[in-house]
């Protein structure tokens, strides 16, 4: 993970885990290093403008949290956030990465997602292509599931006085690979 400092037209780079004073980080803003140029410079800003709103601290652990979010294009916890920033030599406080989740959930930059389970489970949110979530309920894997007909049933059927903005599908069975062991388990006993 990089994180790149713009203090002018020249980029200078930023080893990981460094820290900057928050006084730096008024004047300055953090890249985030996403693939998509654009979709990196337009939740940046998104953040950035919510940040300043909310006259909350525009902190290197803040753009960093949500820099590892959009680069991993994956469903995460908590427990595997925490666990991958410190992959990535960046420490951060578990504090700081529920607080900044709240803040990315508020600005909808982020989606929660209650799968059955007791944990919370995030996916990023902008421009996240459209797609249904197929949940094993022996393994508790999670496949993101496409299906352009499902889709257009979905967003076509009119409901009667409500207007609807957005919709989640959840499916839960067996993944193939559990299903594959239940059948083994059941030809051997």
């Amino acid at each position: 993970m990089r994180a790149v400092r713009r203090t002018n037209p020249e980029k200078r780079e930023i080893a990981s885990g460094s820290r900057l004073r928050n006084d730096d980080c008024e004047k300055t803003y953090l890249t985030v290093m996403i693939k998509d140029d654009k979709t990196c410079e337009i939740v940046k800003e998104k953040f950035t403008a919510y940040l300043t709103a909310k006259k909350c601290r525009k902190t290197p652990e803040r753009y960093a949290i949500l820099n590892l979010i959009y680069t991993e294009q994956r469903h995460f916890d908590m427990d595997s956030l925490y666990d991958a920033m410190n992959e990535n030599n960046f420490r951060v406080s578990r504090a700081t990465l529920y607080n900044t989740m709240q803040l990315l959930l508020d600005c909808k930059l982020v989606l929660k997602h209650q799968f059955g389970q007791n944990i919370s489970v995030y996916e990023r949110a902008y421009n996240n292509d459209f797609h249904h979530h197929l949940i094993c309920t022996n393994c508790h894997k999670i496949q993101e599931y496409k299906n352009e007909n499902l889709k257009s049933v979905i967003q076509n059927e009119k409901v009667r006085s409500f207007t609807p903005t957005r919709y989640c599908l959840y499916i839960y069975g067996l993944c193939s690979t559990c299903a594959r062991k239940l059948k083994s388990k059941k030809n051997n006993s």
